[in-house]
């Protein structure tokens, strides 16, 4: 209740054992600090605490808000530096995907990851431009050199080199035209969110380093624009990949596994112990599970043991997606070791993960094909950016790696 206020409000969750319910009583009750009394029944404590600081979430970059939300004190039973911990990596995520792409280009993306790299004392090296045409980022260079802003690979390391190394990339495609093949305007609308990826591989990164997780992070955003200008590349290229291995261009809007393939050979070349990637990689991905529901693959079991317990216990809904070897085969060249789609409209999404595959050389990997975005208004996640999947994945991590 507001200080010195004596209200009391009731909250009805009614027969739903869903957390998030809780996420509208923020921006309901009247601004001030209240607590939380009665009976949670299935939801946990920690989680309810999340809940409601998600629900009080208010981008104000561009427009302040009406009023401010209201705070929860610590609820019985919680564990309220880890609640503030998610809550505050949740508000990340979404300001990153919120803010317009003129503000967050490749520039505005590398600047949020040195600030983020300040904050826990981080190691920052960025390769761009040009540059990276000199260290083979061959696929990175050609989706990002007709914007404005240059591509670049920015890689943040952080925690004690004796530890298992974690390597966590996000795709960074700060907006998507479609490239030469162009989008028409009804999907490029929300575009801005294409760098949804690196979003919650940076809000994953900070679990990470406010909780101290006993690992060796490798953190690698794969950053650019797929503009459209005389230097665009086209359908019909050929580029060569950090891999070494040569990719002939069908279409120029999938160019997600094009960065991704980049950014997943160099963290291989550090003999992690895990991969995670993020990416708003495809509409076929939406079609299958729609924007609630995030598909991952891997062939590891235990990994995805532990994903899906995580998922349960967080309220983050995940589902596992196969790697299915029969549709491998579409990705082969005919001039090219790889192309970059499959052999037509038909199970885009398992195409899409087949390609990073290809790029992870045999580690341990788990591919998350998320939409990051809320399109209309729930309780605790309002329409706008979202950590999708991310959350299910910290929970997993932590039981990983003995935290």
């Amino acid at each position: 209740m507001p200080e010195g206020a004596g209200v009391d409000a009731i909250i009805g969750l009614g027969n739903s054992a869903d957390a998030f319910a809780l996420g509208d009583a923020a921006k309901q009750l009247p601004e001030g600090d209240w607590l939380l009394e009665g009976e949670l029944g299935e939801i946990d404590p920690t989680l309810a605490m999340v809940a409601f600081g998600a629900g009080a979430y208010q981008f104000s970059r561009y427009k302040k808000p009406s009023r401010a939300a209201a705070r929860l004190a610590p609820v019985d039973g919680a564990d309220a530096a880890e609640a503030e911990r998610i809550v505050r990596s949740i508000w990340l995520a979404r300001d990153l995907v919120n803010t317009p792409a003129g503000d967050m280009d490749p520039d505005g993306l590398q600047a949020a990851a040195e600030m983020l790299a300040r904050d826990y004392d981080a190691e920052v090296r960025t390769t761009i431009g040009d540059d990276l045409l000199k260290e083979g980022y061959g696929m990175l260079h050609a989706v990002g050199r007709a914007a404005h802003s240059a591509p670049r690979l920015i890689e943040l390391e952080w925690g004690n080199p004796d530890h298992p190394r974690l390597a966590i990339i996000g795709k960074g495609v700060t907006f998507d035209s479609g490239g030469l093949d162009i989008k028409p305007a009804s999907g490029m609308r929300i575009m801005k969110k294409d760098m949804g990826g690196a979003a919650n591989a940076m809000a994953l990164a900070r679990l990470i380093m406010d909780a101290g997780l006993p690992v060796r992070l490798h953190l690698l955003v794969a950053a650019a624009e797929n503009a459209i200008s005389a230097g665009a590349f086209r359908p019909g290229d050929i580029l060569a990949s950090r891999l070494g291995l040569t990719v002939e261009i069908d279409n120029t809007d999938a160019e997600g596994r094009l960065v991704l393939g980049d950014a997943l050979a160099r963290a291989v070349e550090d003999a992690p112990d895990l991969i995670l990637d993020f990416a708003t990689l495809t509409g076929a991905a939406r079609v299958a599970l729609g924007p609630e529901l995030a598909p991952y693959y891997t062939d590891d079991e235990k990994l995805a043991d532990a994903l899906n317990a995580g998922a349960a216990k967080v309220a983050d809904p995940l589902w596992r997606m196969p790697l299915w070897d029969g549709y491998d085969s579409q990705l082969d060249g005919t001039i090219s070791d790889l192309k970059n789609t499959g052999d037509g409209p038909l199970a885009g999404s398992i195409t899409a993960a087949l390609f990073l595959r290809r790029f992870t050389g045999g580690r341990r990997w788990c591919h998350f094909d998320i939409f990051a975005w809320n399109p209309k208004d729930r309780p605790g996640r309002p329409a706008g950016g979202e950590m999708l999947g991310s959350r299910a994945a910290w929970e997993a991590l932590k039981t990983l790696y003995g935290k």
